[in-house]
């Protein structure tokens, strides 16, 4: 069996925009990573989700399939 074929599984710190930190592991040779969006502050994950309605496409889809009230 060749030796050294598997790369480095290390911890990586990883930090939000937001402002959230956490642990991780990860095989990048970096000790830490920025990101933009993390589970904390992400609308879908806060449930502060908006959609974006022009010409009204979305109220149309909702008369079509939505349910029947």
């Amino acid at each position: 069996m060749k030796a050294d074929t598997h790369p480095k599984y290390n911890e990586v710190k990883v930090t939000c925009s937001c402002g959230n930190a956490f642990t991780t592991r990860s095989t990048m040779a970096k000790d830490a990573y920025h990101i933009e969006v993390c589970s904390e502050c992400h609308p879908f994950w806060t449930g502060k989700q908006k959609i974006v309605d022009t010409a009204g496409r979305v109220e149309r889809f909702r008369q079509k399939y939505g349910r029947p009230a």
